[in-house]
């Protein structure tokens, strides 16, 4: 329609010099002319200059349906809108990846790993996102950013009925590619409603920030390329169902395992391709590992996902605990006898990253009664963490160097123990709007006491109370394999086996609804078909 434009402007010029025949006349019509071609060139280069308008949406969170806990709204971390950007550093304001749309962020929402979602939560959450993305419709593209591993009361697959709703608000016609953590879980539903899938390569997940930023590249690409969706998207189930101590991609056969992805993606014919471990501590259908590879070329990516899913169940008998793994007692004799500092130890069962509800008095109970740790001279030790809201409104009434009692944890999860009677000094006390932390000191232990539960990632999490972590004998921690900060401090590192709603004695725990057969539950199953299953686009 454009180009009619310039046809009427000459015409009017050409009139306008017929009639007159006046010099003047022909320099406007000139004139005229010459805006009209620019008016032209200028819509044209508007149009194909158009950028792309993409949503981002998403919640995220694992939950453990073996844990009494339950997490509700007040858990999660809300963004919208702008704030969405400030959790990706790969999207400045002035990145390249900012420059490449008009991006158009809804909702983003997301929790510490814990307990089960209520019904509630999850149903005000879906709204809310609903509601942001309706704002700013119609859309080229949505980044769908989850973890895969949500729990939801009386709702199987919640990530799967997400994108089911979302794709009733903007349509099928948007391009949705996904991020996930390799712990999370891909029904066929959620691969089905995406057209781009990825996850994250290593755990611990230092390539967070990594995946995320692929995930966004490869959906500019295919929009930028008029490529669209991918022609093939190859799906595998790999019956199989380890815990992330397991499966830490710094050790083999893990390490190994995940070497072949980024080769595999970088195949002619292939956008990407994944593993996902899947999460062990939810009973549902769908918990089980995958494989899956997206792109253009069929044979490429029907082999490559065969490949990738045969070289995991090859494996299965090859994946071991990340570290040396023992009873509590074994831990700290050996870590006792240490002269390396600080000696980790990690309080698995209870692990509030893994979605314990992180307030079990187990192990808590177990170093109280030990006699090492009653005299002020004995081994320097800090547990962290345990909830204890009492505890930390007495201390802060009380003052540094007072002396408190009180009792805290088995607020929620009391299933092996009950709450602990604490009595000790008020040593440190860091005061937060959100989660203030004090540090009670009894005999030579130092309990970090939250007024929430908190998991303790970075050697800074420990400075901010006044410690010298890299000094200290031993440090008790609720995690499973450490995070890269706490880590790279250890002098040495057990993994003790502790009770809690993520325990590692996976061959305990009541499973009743996952797919059976299931490795290692089903130790001596027959080999599976790993069937390839091309997964139909949207229409």
């Amino acid at each position: 329609m454009k180009m009619k434009f310039l046809p009427v402007a000459m015409e009017a010029a050409t009139k306008r010099i017929t009639a007159k025949g006046l010099t003047a006349n022909i320099t406007v019509a000139m004139g005229v002319a010459a805006i009209a071609v620019i008016l032209l060139t200028t819509a044209s280069c508007k149009q194909q200059m158009r950028l792309p308008r993409i949503g981002i949406a998403g919640i995220a969170i694992e939950c453990s349906t073996f844990s009494p806990a339950q997490t509700t709204e007040e858990d999660f971390s809300i963004s919208k809108g702008e704030k969405i950007f400030t959790r990706y550093d790969f999207m400045a304001e002035d990145s390249v990846l900012r420059q490449k749309a008009n991006w158009l962020p809804a909702m983003y929402s997301r929790a510490t790993p814990g307990g089960i979602v209520t019904r509630e939560t999850y149903e005000s959450l879906v709204s809310q996102t609903l509601e942001e993305l309706k704002k700013n419709l119609p859309y080229d593209a949505l980044y769908f950013d989850i973890h895969g591993a949500m729990s939801v009361v009386g709702l199987d697959d919640p990530e799967g009925d997400l994108i089911i709703r979302i794709r009733e608000v903007i349509g099928n016609k948007p391009l949705i590619s996904t991020c996930m953590d390799l712990h999370g879980n891909v029904s066929l539903r959620l691969a089905e409603n995406t057209d781009l899938i990825t996850c994250y390569r290593m755990a611990p997940h230092e390539d967070a920030m990594e995946s995320k930023r692929r995930a966004v590249a490869n959906l500019l690409e295919r929009l930028e390329t008029g490529k669209g969706r991918p022609a093939y998207k190859a799906w595998v189930k790999v019956p199989i169902l380890l815990p992330g101590e397991k499966t830490s991609t710094r050790v083999e056969p893990a390490k190994g395992l995940y070497a072949c992805v980024a080769p595999a993606a970088a195949q002619e014919g292939v956008i990407d391709a994944a593993i996902w471990i899947g999460y062990a501590w939810a009973d549902e259908p769908r918990n089980h590992a995958v494989v899956m590879v997206t792109g253009d070329d069929k044979q490429t990516v029907e082999s490559t996902a065969k490949e990738l899913a045969q070289k995991f169940w090859d494996a299965r008998h090859q994946f071991e605990f990340i570290a040396p793994t023992a009873t509590l007692d074994e831990c700290l004799e050996k870590a006792l006898k240490s002269d390396k500092r600080p000696f980790m130890i990690s309080d698995m069962g209870d692990n509030p990253t893994a979605g314990g509800a992180g307030d079990v008095t187990w192990t808590l109970a177990r170093l109280l009664e030990r006699k090492e740790f009653r005299s002020l001279r004995g081994p320097k030790l800090i547990y962290a963490s345990i909830p204890g809201p009492k505890m930390v409104e007495k201390s802060l009434a009380a003052g540094v160097g007072a002396k408190v009692e009180e009792y805290i944890g088995a607020m929620v999860d009391d299933r092996y123990q009950p709450p602990v009677l604490l009595s000790g000094t008020v040593e440190f006390i860091r005061e937060s709007d959100t989660n203030t932390e004090v540090v009670i000191k009894t005999g030579s232990m130092h309990v970090i006491v939250t007024q929430k539960r908190k998991p303790y990632h970075y050697e800074s999490d420990f400075e901010h109370l006044g410690f010298k972590p890299r000094e200290t004998d031993i440090i008790m921690i609720k995690v499973g394999y450490l995070p890269e900060s706490v880590y790279n401090m250890r002098g040495d590192w057990m993994m003790a086996l502790t009770r809690g709603g993520v325990d590692q004695n996976l061959l305990e725990l009541p499973y009743q609804r996952i797919q059976r057969p299931m490795f290692p539950l089903d130790a001596d199953m027959p080999d599976p078909p790993l069937e390839v299953i091309f997964i139909p686009s949207i229409k």
